[in-house]
């Protein structure tokens, strides 16, 4: 920190906050409100405020002997300033009436040395060229995100008829809204959107596989879906470059063969074709990442610039295992607990910006081994964590790549086929997802049966 920049601080409101609590029952309760231990600047206030919190979760009795006995058995008396300096905090109180406005005064001084901090430390960051410039940005962004937690009071606690007054509003937006029961984000198959109402804000939807299933060309095609309806959508590809995405985008779009394509072989006629797809293409609201090496923490930072632009409606992550998880301050977490944290952070982001993540991850091998090969929760891979926090939780099937002439449970033919087990839904229900596609997974559609299977079974 610069030396010419002090640190706010008040002792006497902080005294005041603590001959307060000592002296009246019930101070402690309203305190706690606004307070933590790190807010008061003075290591022997934070000691003593840190033993007030403590008696009280203990449910005892708090008094100026109470308290000064409780210092002494922890050995701390003498360094908070003996019981001289205790009976002195409840000799500066004059009145309790004004608690809440010297908590407010305590508090906003702590806030205003955490800026002032991590401004400093920011500053030296970016002086520093041997640090990631997003590295900066993404810090910057944690302490804003910080600092604002702490300085907005969020009123959580609602009477019954205040919460029936807001969940009322929440159902007339979701009826005003809904269009053919599609109250969120479009997924783009029928069969989806009436399981889910579309993709719900704050919602964060895993979408799991074994590689090579096509993960990413569901994604790209529940994202073009999403942008086609006017979403705004970032897609954050850690694995495959932007170009990749913008050729599987591209054949999506259009009748060009997959292999010409990748080939060279492209006729004029096809390339005129593609032309226009990507012509059409470019008018979508969606921004493609490709940085390799992202983190949660740098989508997060990214997700908000750009929700400060209106510019951030849905977000896909692809995928989950491959995602930066370096934490720099803990080196001795294994990867179970990296992923863990990674998914919760993706939860915390679908609720911070208040719209659906859709995240993809990796199933185990234990899937392949399984007699008809259908993936369970029980396959997501490294941790339960990902369960647990996902709202929505997508097991992407192919039963041709398993080698079966048909999918075991409806008799559907298995080549074309593709099926997203929805096996956990937590506002809904679960069951089965039956989609057609190509052989390349550059097409997908809703899934209708072949003529042939109709007819045998209309029987």
């Amino acid at each position: 920190m610069e030396k010419n920049i002090s640190l706010p601080f008040d002792c006497d409101t902080e005294e005041v906050v603590l001959g307060v609590i000592i002296l009246e029952k019930n101070a402690i309760t309203m305190a706690m409100q606004y307070l933590r231990t790190e807010m008061f600047y003075y290591d022997n206030h934070q000691t003593i405020f840190a033993t007030l919190v403590r008696m009280y979760n203990e449910r005892r009795d708090i008094d100026i002997i109470t308290v000064a006995d409780e210092l002494r058995r922890r050995n701390e008396l003498d360094k908070v300033g003996g019981p001289f300096y205790i009976t002195k905090l409840s000799s500066q109180v004059v009145s309790s009436a004004h608690l809440q406005s010297h908590c407010l005064i305590v508090k906003d001084l702590f806030i205003r040395r955490e800026v002032i901090k991590g401004i400093s430390k920011l500053l030296s960051s970016a002086q520093d060229m041997m640090v990631d410039v997003m590295d900066v940005v993404c810090d910057m962004q944690e302490l804003a995100s910080q600092v604002e937690k702490d300085a907005v009071k969020m009123d959580n606690l609602r009477d019954m008829e205040t919460l029936m007054e807001d969940t009322l509003q929440l159902a007339k937006q979701r009826m005003e809204n809904s269009v053919n029961g599609v109250t969120g984000v479009d997924t783009g198959l029928t069969d989806l959107n009436k399981m889910t109402g579309g993709w719900q804000n704050s919602e964060l939807v895993v979408l799991a596989a074994r590689p090579a299933v096509g993960k990413t060309m569901v994604a790209l095609f529940l994202a073009k879906a999403a942008a086609k309806t006017g979403v705004n959508v970032l897609f954050c590809s850690i694995e495959m470059q932007g170009e990749r995405l913008g050729d599987r985008l591209i054949l999506m779009e259009s009748t060009v063969n997959p292999h010409a394509w990748r080939t060279g072989l492209t006729g004029d006629q096809e390339w005129k074709e593609a032309h226009e797809a990507a012509r059409e293409l470019s008018t979508l609201p969606i921004k493609i990442d490709d940085n390799p090496s992202m983190s949660i923490d740098y989508i997060r930072a990214e997700a908000r610039l750009l929700k400060n632009k209106g510019k951030c409606d849905i977000i896909f992550i692809d995928y989950l295992q491959l995602s930066d998880m370096k934490d720099h301050s803990r080196n001795n977490r294994n990867r179970e607990q990296e992923v863990a944290i990674a998914a919760r952070k993706s939860k915390m982001l679908a609720k911070e910006m208040n719209c659906p993540v859709i995240l993809l991850s990796q199933l185990n091998r234990e899937v392949e081994s399984r007699f008809g090969n259908r993936p369970q929760l029980a396959d997501l891979r490294e941790s339960g964590a990902i369960e647990q926090d996902a709202d929505i939780v997508l097991l992407l099937h192919r039963p041709a790549m398993m080698g079966q002439a048909t999918d075991t449970e409806t008799g559907y033919p298995a080549e074309g086929l593709g099926i997203l087990n929805i096996a956990k839904h937590r506002n809904g229900e679960t069951g089965n997802i039956h989609f057609s596609h190509n052989k390349s997974m550059t097409k997908i559609c809703d899934y209708v049966p072949p003529m042939e299977w109709l007819m045998k079974h209309s029987k």
